[in-house]
């Protein structure tokens, strides 16, 4: 009976990880098209919802170390709680690139954007595609996908790169646009992260299949630094 409980317990848990999970994905999504859209009151709402995915997050860290503290769970069921934990943090921080971006996007106010937005939006639906693929790979424990994911993190470096690039040129032929131009490649840089953290994710999803840890690779070597 206490196993039943047990596992009841972890079922419900995965299902509060996908929900922030689910949180997590509207601040960056709506966090880019605000800034794209020059939308204000959403970079407002943005930074007011993190405080929801903060609340969130504590509590499933709670409830996680109330369970493995009274139930006493078996290696491979501590595994997938300890794994648990290391993802909720990835899960957090990446919404706080969400309210970065949406701070951003204040701090531009009512002035026009330098350049209009493709490569940064395109670095979000790639970053958000694979945030939800790693999700995915955990929540069926699908060593095969997980280990796939950081394949596209290079096409988000690329765009990182490219996106650096542009804003340099920018700067160069009009320096007045210097610290829009800085603004924007922080945009870049915290888009860029996120895929990072879903590539961490990726790892703790072998690690709770498998028992043993595998680090991916999702640093390349010509990725450029941001401001």
């Amino acid at each position: 009976m206490l196993r039943v409980a047990f596992h009841t317990e972890l079922d419900r848990l995965h299902e509060q990880v996908a929900e922030l999970g689910t949180m997590v994905e509207a601040a960056i999504r709506k966090a880019v098209i605000g800034l794209k859209e020059r939308d204000l009151k959403a970079a407002h709402q943005v930074i007011a919802d993190d405080v929801q995915i903060n609340s969130k997050r504590f509590k499933i860290e709670n409830d996680i170390l109330v369970l493995i503290a009274t139930q006493q769970p078996l290696a491979g069921d501590l595994r997938n709680l300890a794994a648990m934990l290391e993802i909720i943090t990835e899960l957090e921080r990446i919404g706080d690139y969400g309210k970065g971006i949406s701070k951003i996007n204040l701090m531009i106010g009512d002035q026009p954007l330098i350049k209009p937005l493709q490569d940064i939006p395109r670095m979000a639906d790639l970053s958000l595609e694979m945030l939800r693929r790693a999700l995915n790979a955990y929540a069926t424990l699908d060593i095969n996908e997980a280990q796939q994911v950081p394949t596209l993190d290079d096409q988000v470096d690329g765009l990182y790169n490219q996106v650096y690039r542009d804003l340099i040129a920018y700067i160069i032929n009009n320096p007045t646009t210097m610290e829009q131009a800085n603004m924007l490649m922080w945009v870049a840089h915290n888009l860029e992260r996120a895929g990072d953290r879903a590539v961490n994710i990726c790892e703790r999803v072998v690690f709770v299949a498998s028992g043993r840890m595998e680090e991916f690779d999702s640093h390349s070597a010509d990725k450029l630094p941001a401001g």
